[in-house]
């Protein structure tokens, strides 16, 4: 693993928490591209992406304040799982490639003297299939030590160059002043990693609305800003702006031209051509349908896509024989190289899901455990015999997890 290391193509294989909301302990193993997560109202869909926002928050400013976020002022106390008293972990395993060693980011949060403190740091990376991992970060409460070498570069662990370093507050994340640093390359490259995730919680209604004239090269949680990235893509990345609308053309037929205009006030808006008539309409004009899968093409054909994407339940307002599309265009996504975390509560959109991209979320006795479709024998064999995964769910063969 190396500084040049590209993020876009590293791959996380596994979630394990402890502690984290209604994750009292599970684990998410062996985990796809494309991650399609089904579960009732409160079974922890959208907790396992808040650990994706807790860490980027934790990283961008410290552990205190991205408790803060999740938990309010009693931030600790409220993100823990209720009736526990041990620290919140999260353990992440990624690799660079599918054959390529594995690299583990462990994070243990505590409490002292009633302030969130980070209690153990550590980034590992395991050289072979046999001995222990080498350690390239190892921090508590503020002391530790960092690799300084190339690991790529190292064949004995003894040639490692670690250097102590000490923070200027245990609740700061070690990975978050050390990855500033091309001397420690591994850091780095996770922290790379991190904070290049996103969270996509899109509403049609926010991305409607003319836009102040300004710049925006991504697509922003909940859309607001896709007049301003269509115009920014337009300008500057002309080939990935023709594909989106050749894409969005083929998605939905009819739509054969989107333009992002600049009025006299200096707001931009959008406008859609349909073949159908003489003159393009505004956005405001526009089916729900067609704005959303407008937006989620300008999201996943990103000139500079994030590494991992999560998408809330993107069925809302779409039309159900679209959701069969975007999943293909979710899917081309991750084939590209990136990795997609998607909830659902649609029978429809699962039906366009593999057996292998599965999982099901199930709270008992008020904690969530996790489970794969592809171990659950009976849906194994009835979607090799050519059943659909939506089909299945209704008919209740996802155990504990009821479509509503």
């Amino acid at each position: 693993m190396t500084h040049a290391l590209g993020t876009r193509n590293m791959k996380l294989e596994s979630i394990k928490l402890t502690n984290f909301r209604a994750f009292q302990d599970a684990e998410l193993r062996e985990i796809p591209r494309m991650c399609v997560l089904v579960g009732t109202n409160g079974a922890g869909k959208s907790t396992l992406f808040q650990v994706f926002g807790f860490l980027k928050d934790a990283l961008t400013d410290d552990v205190q304040v991205a408790l803060t976020k999740l938990g309010g002022s009693r931030g600790f106390q409220e993100v823990r799982s209720r009736g526990t008293d041990g620290p919140i972990v999260i353990e992440l395993k990624f690799r660079e490639s599918d054959h390529g060693p594995l690299i583990t980011y462990s994070l243990s949060i505590n409490e002292r003297d009633g302030v969130p403190v980070v209690e153990r740091e550590l980034l590992k990376y395991r050289r072979g299939s046999k001995g222990q991992p080498w350690h390239f970060l190892d921090f508590a409460y503020g002391e530790g030590t960092a690799v300084t070498n190339e690991p790529d570069k190292t064949q004995d662990e003894k040639e490692l160059k670690r250097e102590t370093q000490s923070l200027k507050s245990p609740e700061t994340l070690a990975l978050k002043g050390l990855a500033q640093f091309k001397k420690f390359p591994a850091a780095m490259a996770i922290g790379d990693l991190i904070t290049k995730w996103h969270i996509s919680d899109f509403h049609i209604q926010r991305a409607r609305p003319e836009q102040e004239a300004g710049h925006a090269e991504h697509l922003s949680t909940q859309g607001e800003n896709l007049a301003l990235v269509t115009e920014f893509l337009y300008k500057r990345h002309r080939d990935t702006f023709d594909l989106v609308i050749k894409r969005l053309s083929k998605r939905i037929p009819g739509i054969s031209k989107v333009e992002a205009k600049t009025t006299e006030e200096g707001r931009v808006l959008l406008k859609f051509q349909d073949g159908s008539f003489v003159d393009p309409f505004l956005a405001r004009h526009v089916s729900d349908g067609t704005i959303k899968m407008f937006a989620y093409l300008v999201l996943l054909y990103d000139p500079n896509p994030h590494p991992l994407l999560c998408v809330e339940e993107p069925e809302n307002q779409l039309y159900p024989k679209l959701l069969m599309e975007l999943a293909e265009e979710f899917r081309l996504y991750a084939r590209r190289g990136g990795q997609v975390f998607i909830s659902t509560h649609s029978p429809d959109f699962l039906n366009a899901c593999k057996l292998e991209e599965v999982f099901w979320l199930v709270k008992e006795q008020g904690y969530t455990t996790v489970r794969r479709a592809s171990d659950d024998e009976q849906v194994a064999t009835y979607m090799h015999d050519g059943d659909q995964m939506g089909y299945l769910w209704n008919q209740g063969f996802f155990g504990g997890v009821d479509p509503q």
